[in-house]
């Protein structure tokens, strides 16, 4: 599997046409096939912005045109086969614990879960497929994915078009993103998890 050192490389040799669509490429196949260092790549390839290799608005709209696409790519696959694939146990990223997870953000949050999608470390791939097998409307569904990656996006390439030949420490910002998210996370379901408690012990002296 190629590493993200001589992905880098291969990048440094593509024309513009190449870089564009690296960008388009790139953001489609992580709603697909988790986890995939897209990331990183955009901080890369926004580098070259600045000595005018590739163009600032047309870099965003790309990658903002790849994310929609491969999110409403999962989302019809989850539409269709989601719940016979959970089901199959194939897929270690879809089990029945994300489904219960997951599904448990959209019966509370709805169509912001779709808003949040891109702002979500390590969900996007699992948010996206099973939106699908939710109830949500697939056109409203598509206008909120393309806002939030249209979003997400911008921050990622203005980030690394500031960093420049620093973009590596764009990395580290993203890491420590993706921890503080996770803890943000964790303490929302540790917080929920002690007030469904909390009521299921006061209906049990209610009936007591």
């Amino acid at each position: 599997m190629p590493t993200l050192e001589s992905i880098v490389e291969w990048l440094r040799s593509l024309p513009p046409a190449g870089l564009y669509a690296a960008i388009f490429l790139t953001s489609y196949i992580e709603n697909i096939f988790p986890p995939s260092p897209s990331d990183a790549i955009l901080l890369f390839i926004a580098t070259l912005i600045g000595i005018g290799t590739i163009g600032h608005v047309e870099s965003i709209l790309i990658a903002t045109a790849g994310s929609t696409l491969g999110f409403m790519t999962a989302f019809i696959l989850g539409r269709r086969y989601g719940r016979s694939w959970v089901a199959s146990g194939r897929f270690p990223f879809l089990t029945q614990n994300s489904l219960a997870k997951v599904d448990g953000w959209f019966d509370k949050y709805g169509y912001g879960v779709i808003v949040a999608n891109r702002f979500l470390a390590g969900t996007r791939a699992v948010i996206s497929f099973f939106a699908g097998m939710s109830n949500l409307a697939m056109l409203r569904t598509t206008l909120l994915c393309t806002l939030s990656a249209l979003a997400w996006n911008t921050i990622l390439i203005e980030l690394g078009a500031f960093l420049g030949k620093n973009w590596r420490d764009g990395e580290v910002i993203l890491d420590r993103y993706g921890l503080v998210v996770s803890i943000l996370l964790a303490l929302v379901g540790i917080y929920f998890l002690v007030r469904w408690l909390i009521r299921r012990r006061k209906g049990t002296a209610e009936k007591i």
